[in-house]
């Protein structure tokens, strides 16, 4: 699923499904915020839905939400799963990002 800004591959929606089947969460929320090593961070939340201004993708089985603070941050990227033989997890491919730390979840703009 796409909004012109965000994106989530049918891979994430579906890893989403499976994670919000054991909980009495209803949405997966991506956000950023201040910190991590190289100075802005994702943040991953189960929450119950999302809130009145929110971005909202919608698939089959599951929903994710981007607060509108967040969404500058993330235009133009993607939200997936990943599932090698390093491991699981969620990354986003992020076109706004100059630089970023091993760990994938932190990352500098210019």
């Amino acid at each position: 699923m796409t909004d012109a800004s965000f994106s989530v591959t049918p891979r994430a929606l579906t890893r989403v499904a499976k994670i919000l089947a054991g909980e009495p969460a209803n949405a997966l929320r991506v956000s950023v915020e201040g910190g991590g090593c190289s100075g802005f961070q994702y943040r991953y939340d189960l929450v119950e839905g999302p809130e009145s201004e929110d971005l909202i993708i919608e698939g089959d089985a599951a929903t994710v939400v981007v607060d509108p603070v967040s969404l500058p941050f993330l235009a133009g990227a993607e939200l997936d799963f990943i599932d090698d033989l390093m491991g699981q997890s969620f990354q986003i491919k992020n076109p706004n990002a100059q630089a970023s730390c091993g760990c994938g979840t932190s990352f500098s703009l210019f």
